[in-house]
């Protein structure tokens, strides 16, 4: 028997308007999957959704970039005066915030 902390709540709505064809298309795909179009409809926005944000958020790089990113970590160049003005920076703001 399911506990309440396993039962999904399904409460929320999605709409989209769609052609005729676009709605015969999802429902043979549902139903050659064996599932509802509310299942499948679901299923398949999620899988997007998860590789958009992927997309959006996973670095691909070329060989000759990982070694320059790699480089950049491993043998980091000297702080420029900029960079350790910054660092005074927020040094400061740092021991102020804990007052």
């Amino acid at each position: 028997m399911a506990t309440l902390t396993t039962i999904r709540q399904r409460d929320q709505r999605l709409e989209a308007r769609v052609t005729p064809d676009q709605k015969e298309l999802i429902e043979r795909a549902a139903c050659v999957q064996g599932r509802t179009v509310t299942d499948f409809v679901v299923s398949v926005l999620q899988d997007a959704a998860k590789q958009a944000i992927a997309d959006h958020t996973v670095w691909k790089l070329t060989q000759e970039q990982q070694k320059v990113f790699i480089g950049a970590l491993t043998d980091p160049p000297e702080p420029n005066q900029n960079l350790q003005q910054a660092y005074k920076r927020f040094r400061k703001y740092k021991a102020s915030a804990r007052r």
